[in-house]
C-alpha cells in the first residue's frame, strides 16, 4: 500500500493522505461495516474474548430506542388526526397533506397505518436534517484532526430527534444539533471525551434559546392552530386531578397516548428498550435503579410534606414515571457511558442525584415542569467529582486495611 499511497499523493492532492477522498472512503467504510464484518478482524490469541465494540454498542442503543420511536411516531399521527377530526376539512394542507392524498392515506385516528404515516412525515424531516447537519460537523472535525469517523453520532442523532417536539422548525433542528455536536462534544475532543450528553446539550440549548417554539400549548399537536397542553404542564397548574379531568388516565400516560416530544411519551416503550440495554450490558442497571429510587424517595417525601398551594406536592411516583420524558431520560440519557460515572458506587450516587433533582425541579419550580433534562446535565457535570470522591474513599479504606 505504501507505493500506491505515494503515487496517489503525487497524482492529485484530492487523493493525498488526509484529503477529501480518504475522508469519504472512511465514511463509506463506516457505513459498510454497520452491515458486514470488517475486513480486519483479530483471529489469534491473545485478545479480549468479547464481540462488543463501539459500532455494536451504538447499533444496540439505536435498536433499543426503536420501540420508543415507533410508538412516538404513531402518537404524533394519532394526536394530529384526533385534532383534525375537530377542525374543518381543509385544515390538513401543505406538502404532507398532498403526499398523503397521493398515497391514498387518510386521517382516521383509529387506523394504525394512517397514524404512522402522518407521524412519520413529521419525524423523518427532523431526522434527515439532524443527520445531514450533524454528519457535516462530524466529517469536518474528523478531517481537521485527521481522525477516523466513528459511529457515535448515529446514537446522538437518533436520540436528539426523539426528544424534540414534532413541530420543531427544521432550522432550529439544525442549530440544536450543531450546538450539541460542536459545543457538547467536538470541542472536548470528540466521541468518548465529552463530559455531557450531546443530544441533551442541543435540546437544552434550543429550550433556552427559543422558549416559544420549545414550550407552551401550541407545539405538541402537529396541526396548525390547535392548542393542547401536555399532561405534565397541566399537572403543574392543577395537579393530578387536572390531568385526570382532561381525560388522561395513568394507563394512557404509561402507554404513550398523550401530548409530548416524539419519543418520550411512551414510558412502556422506553422501559422495554432500557431492559434490552441492561441485558446486553450496554447500560448500567445501577444508574437506572438509582434514578428510579431517587425519584420514588423524593416524590414520597413531597407527598408526606404536602402543600395547600402547590398541587405538584401530591403527585405520586407512578405519575412522575409516566409523564414527561422521565422514562426516556432514565433509560437512554442517564446511562450514557461517557458522561455518566464510571465507578459502581459513583453510579448509585449519580442515579440517585438525577432522580432527586428531577422531582425537585418538577415540584418546586412549576415554571419548568419537565426536570429530567436539566437533572441529567447537572449530574453529568458532577460525575467526575463523584468518581473522584469514590476513588479517594477506596484508597483510604485500603490504606487503613493494609496498615
Amino acid at each position: 500500500m505504501r507505493p500506491l499511497r505515494k503515487l496517489l499523493d503525487k497524482v492529485h492532492p484530492y487523493f493525498a493522505k488526509g484529503g477529501p477522498y480518504e475522508r469519504f472512503a472512511a465514511m463509506y467504510e463506516m457505513v459498510d461495516t454497520l452491515f458486514y464484518t470488517p475486513p480486519d478482524v483479530t483471529r489469534g490469541a491473545p485478545h479480549v474474548r468479547d464481540a462488543i465494540d463501539l459500532k455494536r454498542v451504538m447499533i444496540l442503543v439505536v435498536l433499543a430506542a426503536f420501540p420508543a420511536m415507533l410508538v412516538g411516531v404513531w402518537n404524533v399521527g394519532h394526536q394530529a388526526n384526533l385534532a383534525l377530526a375537530t377542525l374543518p376539512a381543509d385544515a390538513a394542507v401543505g406538502w404532507r397533506g398532498t403526499l398523503l392524498a397521493i398515497l391514498g392515506i387518510g386521517y382516521n385516528p383509529d387506523s394504525i397505518l394512517d397514524c404512522l404515516s402522518h407521524g412519520m412525515l413529521y419525524f423523518l424531516p427532523i431526522y434527515i436534517v439532524t443527520m445531514a447537519v450533524g454528519g457535516f460537523w462530524e466529517l469536518l472535525f474528523a478531517g481537521v484532526r485527521n481522525h477516523e469517523v466513528n459511529e457515535g453520532f448515529f446514537v446522538t442523532s437518533w436520540l436528539f430527534a426523539l426528544i424534540l417536539p414534532a413541530t420543531t422548525p427544521l432550522w432550529q433542528v439544525a442549530i440544536g444539533i450543531t450546538f450539541g455536536v460542536v459545543i457538547g462534544k467536538e470541542v472536548f475532543g470528540g466521541t468518548g471525551k465529552n463530559f455531557m450528553n450531546p443530544a441533551l446539550a442541543g435540546r437544552a440549548f434550543l429550550y433556552f434559546a427559543y422558549p416559544v417554539e420549545m414550550s407552551g400549548n401550541e407545539i405538541w399537536t402537529a396541526v396548525d392552530g390547535f392548542s393542547a397542553a401536555t399532561p405534565l404542564g397541566i399537572s403543574a397548574i392543577d395537579g393530578v386531578a387536572g390531568v385526570v379531568a382532561s381525560g388522561v388516565t395513568l394507563t394512557d400516560a404509561f402507554i404513550g397516548n398523550i401530548q409530548g416530544s416524539i419519543g418520550e411519551t411512551s414510558a412502556l416503550a422506553c422501559i422495554v428498550g432500557g431492559l434490552i440495554l441492561v441485558y446486553t450490558g450496554v447500560a448500567s442497571w445501577r444508574i437506572i435503579l438509582g434514578v428510579f429510587l431517587g425519584m420514588v424517595a423524593t416524590s414520597l417525601m413531597f407527598n408526606a410534606i404536602g402543600s395547600d398551594t402547590n398541587p405538584m406536592f401530591g403527585m405520586s411516583w407512578a405519575w412522575h414515571l409516566a409523564l414527561g420524558g422521565f422514562a426516556f431520560g432514565m433509560m437512554f440519557m442517564a446511562t450514557d457511558p461517557v458522561s455518566a460515572c464510571q465507578t459502581n458506587a459513583g453510579r448509585w450516587v449519580f442515579g440517585l442525584l438525577i432522580g432527586f433533582m428531577t422531582v425537585l425541579i418538577r415540584v418546586v419550580n412549576p415554571a419548568f415542569p419537565e426536570g429530567i433534562m436539566l437533572a441529567i446535565l447537572f449530574a453529568n457535570v458532577m460525575a467526575p467529582l463523584i468518581d473522584h470522591f469514590v476513588i479517594q474513599a477506596n484508597i483510604r479504606r485500603r490504606r487503613v486495611r493494609l496498615g
